[in-house]
Protein backbone atom coordinates (compact mmCIF):
# COMPACT_ATOMS: atom_id res chain seq x y z
CA UNK A 1 0.00 0.00 0.00
CA UNK A 2 2.14 2.95 -1.29
CA UNK A 3 1.36 5.82 -2.70
CA UNK A 4 3.02 6.21 -6.49
CA UNK A 5 5.85 8.50 -5.26
CA UNK A 6 7.12 5.55 -3.29
CA UNK A 7 6.53 7.16 0.11
CA UNK A 8 3.94 4.41 2.74
CA UNK A 9 0.47 5.99 3.76
CA UNK A 10 0.24 7.76 6.99
CA UNK A 11 -0.48 5.91 10.05
CA UNK A 12 -4.73 5.73 10.75
CA UNK A 13 -4.21 4.85 13.91
CA UNK A 14 -6.48 1.47 13.50
CA UNK A 15 -4.64 -1.75 12.44
CA UNK A 16 -6.09 -3.35 9.32
CA UNK A 17 -4.68 -7.21 8.43
CA UNK A 18 -5.55 -8.25 5.05
CA UNK A 19 -8.27 -10.79 6.09
CA UNK A 20 -10.17 -7.81 8.04
CA UNK A 21 -12.26 -5.32 6.74
CA UNK A 22 -13.93 -2.75 8.79
CA UNK A 23 -17.77 -1.60 8.43
CA UNK A 24 -18.39 1.65 6.77
CA UNK A 25 -19.40 4.76 9.07
CA UNK A 26 -22.50 5.53 9.05
CA UNK A 27 -23.73 8.88 7.63
CA UNK A 28 -26.76 10.54 7.36
CA UNK A 29 -27.68 13.51 5.75
CA UNK A 30 -30.11 15.49 7.41
CA UNK A 31 -32.16 18.65 5.41
CA UNK A 32 -29.71 21.31 4.19
CA UNK A 33 -26.90 19.10 3.17
CA UNK A 34 -25.13 18.99 6.46
CA UNK A 35 -23.58 15.47 6.86
CA UNK A 36 -23.95 13.73 10.17
CA UNK A 37 -21.79 10.65 11.52
CA UNK A 38 -23.78 8.22 13.46
CA UNK A 39 -20.98 6.59 16.53
CA UNK A 40 -21.31 2.66 16.19
CA UNK A 41 -22.75 1.79 19.04
CA UNK A 42 -22.43 -1.81 20.35
CA UNK A 43 -25.01 -4.54 20.88
CA UNK A 44 -26.67 -3.53 24.69
CA UNK A 45 -28.95 -5.99 26.02
CA UNK A 46 -30.90 -4.36 28.79
CA UNK A 47 -33.70 -5.36 31.49
CA UNK A 48 -36.54 -3.15 31.76
CA UNK A 49 -38.63 -3.61 35.18
CA UNK A 50 -41.80 -2.80 35.20
CA UNK A 51 -43.34 -1.92 38.70
CA UNK A 52 -47.26 -3.38 39.00
CA UNK A 53 -49.92 -0.61 39.31
CA UNK A 54 -50.40 0.91 42.35
CA UNK A 55 -53.16 2.91 43.82
CA UNK A 56 -54.03 5.75 46.17
CA UNK A 57 -54.71 3.25 49.16
CA UNK A 58 -52.51 0.27 50.42
CA UNK A 59 -52.40 -2.33 47.32
CA UNK A 60 -51.57 -6.33 47.70
CA UNK A 61 -48.92 -7.75 45.20
CA UNK A 62 -46.14 -9.83 45.36
CA UNK A 63 -42.53 -7.98 46.39
CA UNK A 64 -40.23 -7.73 43.63
CA UNK A 65 -37.11 -7.41 45.73
CA UNK A 66 -38.24 -9.97 48.43
CA UNK A 67 -40.88 -11.86 46.40
CA UNK A 68 -42.89 -11.89 49.68
CA UNK A 69 -46.64 -11.36 49.24
CA UNK A 70 -47.38 -8.21 50.93
CA UNK A 71 -49.82 -4.95 51.38
CA UNK A 72 -47.82 -2.22 50.85
CA UNK A 73 -47.18 0.36 53.33
CA UNK A 74 -48.02 4.08 52.12
CA UNK A 75 -46.61 7.30 52.69
CA UNK A 76 -48.39 10.54 51.45
CA UNK A 77 -45.92 13.58 50.88
CA UNK A 78 -47.10 16.62 49.50
CA UNK A 79 -46.48 17.39 45.53
CA UNK A 80 -46.53 20.06 43.29
CA UNK A 81 -50.57 19.65 42.86
CA UNK A 82 -50.61 20.05 47.09
CA UNK A 83 -48.54 23.53 46.74
CA UNK A 84 -50.67 25.03 43.85
CA UNK A 85 -53.77 24.08 45.58
CA UNK A 86 -52.36 25.51 48.48
CA UNK A 87 -51.26 28.69 46.70
CA UNK A 88 -55.05 29.04 44.97
CA UNK A 89 -56.34 29.38 48.42
CA UNK A 90 -54.06 31.92 49.51
CA UNK A 91 -54.82 34.15 46.48
CA UNK A 92 -58.50 34.11 46.83
CA UNK A 93 -57.90 34.92 50.41
CA UNK A 94 -58.99 31.61 52.38
CA UNK A 95 -56.09 31.73 54.75
CA UNK A 96 -57.44 29.58 57.71
CA UNK A 97 -58.19 26.67 54.70
CA UNK A 98 -54.49 27.12 53.46
CA UNK A 99 -53.21 23.75 55.30
CA UNK A 100 -55.94 21.77 54.20
CA UNK A 101 -54.44 20.31 51.09
CA UNK A 102 -51.81 19.38 53.27
CA UNK A 103 -53.76 17.38 55.60
CA UNK A 104 -55.88 15.60 52.77
CA UNK A 105 -54.29 12.66 51.22
CA UNK A 106 -56.27 13.22 47.97
CA UNK A 107 -53.61 16.32 47.49
CA UNK A 108 -50.60 14.45 48.09
CA UNK A 109 -48.40 11.42 46.37
CA UNK A 110 -48.60 8.27 47.79
CA UNK A 111 -45.72 6.24 47.97
CA UNK A 112 -45.80 2.61 48.26
CA UNK A 113 -43.09 0.72 50.13
CA UNK A 114 -42.91 -3.00 51.25
CA UNK A 115 -43.52 -3.42 54.72
CA UNK A 116 -40.87 -6.31 54.69
CA UNK A 117 -37.81 -5.38 53.31
CA UNK A 118 -38.62 -1.02 53.23
CA UNK A 119 -38.29 -1.08 49.02
CA UNK A 120 -39.79 1.46 46.81
CA UNK A 121 -42.58 0.05 44.78
CA UNK A 122 -43.77 2.83 42.95
CA UNK A 123 -45.83 6.12 43.34
CA UNK A 124 -49.55 7.19 42.49
CA UNK A 125 -50.27 11.03 41.98
CA UNK A 126 -53.45 11.67 41.83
Amino acid sequence: MEEKSGNPLPYSGVPTYPHQQLPPDPVNVVPGGVIVQNPIQPNVVSAIVVSPPVGPKPSHMTCQSCGAEIVTRVEYKPSTKTHLIALALCSLGCWCCVCIPYCKDSCQNADHYCPNCDSYIGVYSS
